[in-house]
């Protein structure tokens, strides 16, 4: 593993331990070249996965722009990254379950909105504002009128 600081290959792991969720390993490692200390994770992988865009562009899946997104629907949200982190754990597992290596990105999309409902109804319309497009404040009234139906979580 490569030095963030300084850039040296010869890392020296220190420490590792399994994170509580035990979906990835935590590393604390070293670099005798600089001195620095820093935490790696190491995850597994079950396959490479390949968003196909609306636009019919393929790209390789990114765990961190699923992690991004959400962070920027739960800004200043009451919500437990525990339970964040378990979200995106899961919505990766099925992922990459599903047998396919290319993943529609409408399909993750309203996995990520399925998550999201069952965390915090904000966020959840925070993130289908963006996801669904909406242009006026018309859309809000629309969608949140379609949440009535559904059960309400404070």
């Amino acid at each position: 593993m490569r030095c963030p600081f300084c850039g040296n290959d010869e890392t020296q792991v220190k420490d590792s331990r399994p994170t509580e969720d035990g979906a990835a390993i935590r590393r604390r490692r070293h670099c005798p070249a600089c001195g620095a200390r820093f935490t790696t994770f190491e995850r597994v992988q079950l396959r490479e996965l390949t968003v196909i865009k609306k636009s019919g562009k393929r790209v390789p899946f990114d765990r961190d722009k699923l992690t991004r997104s959400l962070a920027i629907a739960l800004r200043k949200r009451p919500v437990e990254p525990e339970r964040v982190d378990r979200m995106i754990n899961g919505l990766v597992r099925r992922l990459e379950s599903m047998g396919e290596a290319e993943v529609p990105s409408d399909l993750i999309g309203e996995l990520i909105m399925e998550g999201l409902a069952g965390i915090d109804q904000v966020a959840y319309v925070r993130f289908a504002s963006v996801y669904k497009n909406f242009r006026e404040a018309k859309d809000f009234e629309e969608f949140i009128g379609s949440l009535d139906g559904e059960p309400q979580e404070d």
